[in-house]
This record gives C-alpha cells, structure tokens and sequence, in this order.
C-alpha cells in the first residue's frame, strides 16, 4: 500500500477518484508543525534556530498518519508546489519520522488536479526541496521575530493588543501615505467648452475645444468662469467648418492569462471580491468541486503563481474549442505565448487557467454556487480568449475649425470608435465602448445647435482598493503571490484599515499613530526598498544560492539593537499624548480627557482607576453619549410595543457596532434580531421584487451596501446605490457605478451603462 498525504481533505478527495485500489489517501489539514503559539519559539543566541512543535489539535493525527506510514510502501507527499506546500512536505517527513527510511519518502508535485497531471506526477517523483524549505523557514522566522519583538514596544508605547509586521507594516504605511496625500489635496478648478453640432443630414454630434492658435490646450487652459465665458464671446456668430477627418485602424490585444496578483485586482475590480475571497473561491476551484454526472473534479490549475506560461496541451485544445465553437476566424494559427516580467518571479508554476479548456462555464453552473461561478468564468474567459485573435478597432477624429473674421483660432475635435472585428471581446468581458460618428467630409459646413461652458475641478487620489493595494505591493516588489491576501485581511482584521462606503481601505486613526512612530524610529521595517531587498533575499535561498541563516543574521542583529535603545528613548506620552477637554465625568465629577486605545480616541475619567467612566469621542472632540442616549430613548419609545416574531418576547433597544437594532428579551434563549431604519438610510425606492418594502442603506463589515427592509422574508439587495429609474434595456433598477456621475443596470447580463 502507498500513503500519498495531501494537505487539504478535498484535495484528498479529489485526487481520490484517481487512485483507488493500492493507494490510501489522507490529509494533514494543513501545517502540522509550527513555532509555539505563546513563545518566540527561535533561538537568537544559537544561529536562529527554530523550535516546532506539534500544535494539541494535530497530535492525533500525526499518531494516526504514523501508524498508516509504518504499514506504507511507499509515503508519497503531495501538497502544493510552492515554499509552503514545500515546508509542509518537510514538516511530515520530520513528525512522522520518514527520514528513518528516506527510501520510502517520495515527493510529487503537480499544478492541476486531474488525472494524467497526478499520473505524470506519480511517474517522476524528485526529493524534498530544501533550498524552497529554508526560504519558507526564514521568511516564518524573519516575521516571528520582528512581530514577536517589535509588538511588545508597541504595547507599551501606544496601547495593549498592537501588532507589527514585516509586510503587514508596509502595506499600513502605503495606506497612509495616500490618505495624508488625500488630506492635503486642493481641489483645482478648470472648465472646458463643448458644442453640440448638426450635419447637412441633420445628424448631432458632440465636440470639445482642443485647439488654440493651433496648439493643443491644456486641461487648465481655462481656470474659471470668467475666462471661460470670454472664449463663448469670441465664438459667438462663428461658421463651423469641417478642417480633417482621420480615420485609422488599431488593434486591441488580449490580456494575459492571470497570475495571482492579476486575478486579485480583476475579480477586485469587475466582481467586487475581496482578494481574501478570491484566494478562497480559488483555492476551492482548484482542490475541486462536485460536478454532476463526473464527481469530484479540479477546475482550475494551482492559484498562487507568477507564472504566464501555459501547457502545449491547454494550447491546442483552446484551439480546437475556439474553431469548433466559434470558427477558424476566432483561432490563432500559432499559439501566442507570454513571457513572465513580474518583479522577484519565483514558482515555476502554469498561469491561472481551466483545467480542461472545453468546460464551459455555463455547463457546470448548475455545480457551482454564484461565487465560485462568476470566478471561474472570469479564468476561463481570460485564459481562452488569450489564445483568440487581436480585436479590430476602427477610431475616428473628426476636427471642426470655428471660423470668424476668416480667422480659426479655435478648433474643436470629436473622437470616436467602432469594433470591426471583435476578435477575443467575443469571449472576454473588456469594455470597449463604441461611439459612432455621422459621417462628414472636409469643408462641410455644420450647423451650432448649442455651446456652452462645463465646470470641473480636479479629483484627489482614490483609497487603495484590494486590486490597487495589491498592485501598489507588486511595484514595489514586497510580498509575494502567496502573501498579497493575507496581509490585506490582516491590517483589517487589525483595525489598522475599515472600509468606506465604497469599500476601499481607510487608515484608522491608530494606523497613523503607529505608523508614525515606525516611521520615526524603525525606518527599515517599513521602508519599501529595503522589504523588497528582504524578499529578493528569500528568492537566492528559494533558489540554493544563499544561506537562510545570515539573511536573519544580517536583519536581526541591528534591530535587536535599536529596538533595546528605543525602549529607552521613546517616551509614551509624547506618541500619545493625553488631551484635556472641557467635559465633566458625569459620575464622579473630574474633568474627562482624550486618551488613545486601540481603536483610536476615546473619553476617559482623569480619576482613573478610581473612576473608569469612559464615553465615546465624536470629531469635534465630545462626547456621543448625550446625543446617543436621547436617540435611544425616542427608539425606545418607538419601539416599545415591538415583539420578537420568533417567541413573542418584547424587543429591547441595543446599540452595536453599526448602530441601533431590535434584539429579543428573552436572549441568549432566543437570539432574533432585527434592524432599525434610520432616517438618512432611507433611498424612498419601493423594493422591486416584493413590492412591500423599501430598499434602505445596510452595513456590513464590507462596507454600504443596499438592501429590502423587508428581510429575511425578502433577500434584494445591491452592491451601490440604485437611482430609483428603471434600466431603459431591460427594467430592472438602475444603480450607481463605480465612478462618479456613472449608472448602470443592476441586472446581471444587462450591458446598459451611461
């Protein structure tokens, strides 16, 4: 019997399907040694030696999969081909003690997992990877050390429950930096002027004055009003003549296929996925989904990946999907092929793709909840339509002089494209809008149907959304494929980042304060060279060609150092200092101050510990309670007569993190609750669906979203604000888009944008 141990018991279970009689499949449920939980768990003073133990949850099992190794021909490793998978494959041969009998120990790798990939596998298997093992281990230790060590400082310069860590620190910085960028932004005003012109066949088109004295105006060409309305003057009683018509014709090239970063930042962008939810959908994909008919199958090759190669099979049967699905005229002749560029590439793995090119995605939609559907869509769209031809574009800009005394000192353009041949646009969802422009030929005189002046002002930098924070961390070349997700969900979960209204990472007010002292007195751990200059380290080591050892060294050493003076220099009360108020502790009479905790500032008696009243701050530096207990009270009064629908018991009024709501008395017996409507949460749109209820603004730890009252009894909702009119294609609501003065249908398969 051959034990093959997978570190997933889906993967398990997929890979099961293939090998059945001589083969036990077990799982390790991931890791099965780590560094201790409640200590440093790494020797400084003995080369950086790490100590691992076997965590209580795992201690069964190791026993377990001993029994099942002694009894085994053959221990086969397979988990994932990458520095994790590796050190998980290490992990095993050590706890379940393989290397007594190296001979029995056989480690096999694989990208996908499928049947031919899992028997080529079978048939060449290699030894574990120690360079790939090492660079895991310093990378686990090098954060150990600098979390273990440097959050302590933070407890006791800031406040109790901070942490600090190799990237996650970086990944704060990058967010506050851009928030200070947004706070010093002024708004620049300018205008511009557009006209609405009309052809000899009574055909309007809009253009935009993009010339003077023949030179190309800039943005800020006109500053405000004045100006602007002095431009309208002099145009007045102007005849409008065609000067040139250009037409050309452009290619549009397919995207490449995906690689970790590339699909975070394109499900961030298209579908609204968290790239913590896209690695998790992704990571289901790939171990495998229950198909009708087929079973357990793996749809999507390995996720975590820098790699844009794709195999000469997934090639040729893209080709022959395309030509007899669509036709020769969507197939290259030869297959196109990309080179990797990605700054510190590291696992030789394929790009993000189907593991079978012909599986539609519509075919198995019936096997995919709407999540794992839409994300397999998106991979395999991208991944087919990589291997169809160029799109053809047709672009047109048509310039229009506005002649007065004989004189063109204004011209204005109107720019416009068609698709002649829509190429790979035919499979992959890319917006390209097409404008059509009445055809016009040279000296044609139009007509002014209206001009008039437009007010803009410029915009500051937008938050990092998951894609741009993903993107930001890839430029600078800090983390890797495996580690983007992560850190995100780490400062979130850290309260260093909430997310706004439209679901973009905001710093918290203790993001700034820890920053700030980092920044100050540790500039190497968030210095983006010098992490980027850490993980180039960790690849040498990945590929056998550095020591793990004096990479810690050489790091270690110096911020020990700093880190025992900076105890000593820096002083609490000047990272936080206590402010004074003119409020009054209501219990016991001494003036309350402004204090910083963890979740930013708060009011606190200055007779603590004697009095620990606190009271929430709002931004004016007062308190909330006053206000918040009035409203409460009208709540209550309000709501006194409710009663839970479940048990009959009265509701009671309860504040939580995202306001006021219903919760039955009779908790934790029974535990219905029930959301109260605010005023400002009102949209005043009748729910489309049920036709009782209105569709009001919710919260949720993703930020605003839009939902029916009428809930549960009634599941609409919408991911932005509807409008209140009604999609002209199809009838559904209309919402807000992602950009300012954008709608777009709310309907799934409704193109219908303005």
């Amino acid at each position: 019997m051959n034990l093959v141990i997978v570190e997933s018991p889906t993967k398990a279970k997929t890979i099961g399907k293939f090998l059945k009689s001589g083969y036990k499949i077990e799982s390790s449920f991931g890791h099965i040694r780590d560094l201790p939980k409640g200590d440093l768990g790494v020797d400084v003073e003995n080369n950086y030696q790490p100590k691992y133990v076997i965590p209580t949850k795992s201690r069964k099992l190791v026993t377990s999969l001993k029994k099942l190794a002694a009894k085994a021909d053959k221990v086969i490793l397979a988990s994932d081909e990458d520095r994790e998978g590796e050190a998980i494959a290490w992990h095993l041969a050590e706890a379940l003690d393989l290397n007594k009998q190296p001979e029995k120990i056989e480690r096999i790798a694989f990208h996908e997992i499928t049947e031919g990939a899992i028997r080529e596998a079978l048939a060449h298997p290699r030894a574990i990877d120690m360079p790939m093992v090492n660079a895991q281990q310093a990378r686990r230790i090098l954060d150990r050390l600098v979390g273990y060590k440097l959050s302590p400082f933070l407890w006791k310069k800031v406040v109790k429950g901070l942490s600090a860590g190799r990237v996650q620190s970086v990944a704060v910085r990058l967010t506050v930096d851009r928030e200070r960028e947004i706070q010093k932004f002024e708004a620049q005003e300018y205008w511009g002027i557009e006209a609405l012109l009309k052809t000899n066949n009574n055909e309007n088109f809009s253009v935009r004055l993009n010339k003077l004295d023949g030179k190309v105006i800039d943005k800020f060409a006109f500053k405000n009003q004045a100006e602007a309305d002095d431009v309208l003057a002099e145009l007045k009683g102007s005849t409008y003549l065609v000067k040139e018509v250009k037409n050309r014709q452009t290619k549009k090239s397919p995207p490449k296929p995906f690689t970790t970063s590339s699909l975070q930042q394109t499900a961030n962008r298209m579908l609204g996925y968290s790239a913590k939810q896209t690695m998790m959908l992704a990571q289901q994909l790939y171990e495998g989904i229950d198909l009708a008919g087929e079973g357990h199958v793996g749809l999507i090759t390995y996720m975590r990946t820098d790699s844009l190669n794709l195999s000469e099979k997934f090639l040729n049967d893209s080709k022959e999907y395309l030509e007899a699905n669509l036709g020769e005229k969507y197939s290259l002749k030869t297959a196109r092929i990309f080179k990797t560029k990605s700054k510190g590439a590291q696992e030789a793995h394929e790009a993000i793709r189907p593991s079978e090119a012909n599986r539609h995605p519509d075919q198995i939609k019936d096997s995919l909840n709407s999540n794992q559907y839409r994300l397999y869509k998106l991979i395999w769209q991208r991944a087919v339509a990589s291997q169809m031809p160029e799109a053809i574009v047709s672009a047109t800009d048509i310039d229009v002089d506005a002649i007065k005394d004989k004189n063109a000192k204004y011209q204005f353009r109107a720019s416009g494209q068609t698709i002649e041949f829509d190429g790979y646009l035919k499979i992959y969802p890319e917006k390209s809008a097409e404008i059509d422009l009445p055809k016009v030929k040279s000296q044609e005189e139009l007509s002014l149907e209206k001009i008039n002046a437009e007010q803009h002002f410029t915009k500051p930098p937008a938050r990092y959304s998951d894609a741009g924070l993903v993107k930001a961390l890839e430029r600078y070349g800090i983390g890797r494929p495996s580690t983007y997700a992560p850190t995100i969900a780490t400062i979130e979960a850290r309260n260093y980042v909430e997310r706004d209204e439209a679901k973009r990472l905001k710093p918290t007010d203790i993001a700034f304060t820890v920053n700030d002292l980092l920044v100050a007195h540790f500039p190497n751990i968030v210095d983006f060279d010098f992490t980027a200059k850490m993980e180039n380290e960790l690849d040498e080591i990945a590929k056998g060609s550095r020591e793990w050892q004096p990479v810690i060294g050489d790091f270690y050493v110096p911020f020990s150092e700093n880190l025992e003076i900076k105890y000593k220099e820096v002083n609490k009360d000047e990272v936080v200092p206590e402010e004074k108020t003119e409020e009054i502790c209501e219990k016991c009479g001494s003036p309350m101050i402004i204090k910083t905790g963890r979740f930013g500032k708060f009011l606190a008696c200055s007779n603590f510990p004697e009095c620990r009243n606190i009271k929430s701050i709002g931004a004016d530096g007062k308190a909330k309670d006053e206000e918040k207990s009035e409203k409460l009270k009208q709540l209550e009064e309000k709501y006194k007569d409710e009663v839970c629908s479940k048990c009959g018991t009265p509701m009671i009024v309860k504040t939580g993190r995202f306001g006021p709501f219903l919760a039955c008395g009779n908790y934790p017996k029974c535990k219905n609750i029930k959301g109260i409507d605010k005023e400002s949460d009102k949209t005043g749109i009748a729910c489309p669906v049920c036709g009782k209820g209105e569709i009001m603004a919710k919260r949720s730890r993703r930020g605003v979203f839009y939902a029916c009252n009428q809930y549960p009894d009634c599941k609409t909702s919408f991911s932005t604000k509807p409008t209140g009119e009604k999609c002209p294609e199809c009838g559904a609501l209309v919402v807000e888009g992602k950009n300012e003065g954008e709608v777009k249908c709310s309907a799934k398969g409704c193109s219908y944008k303005k």
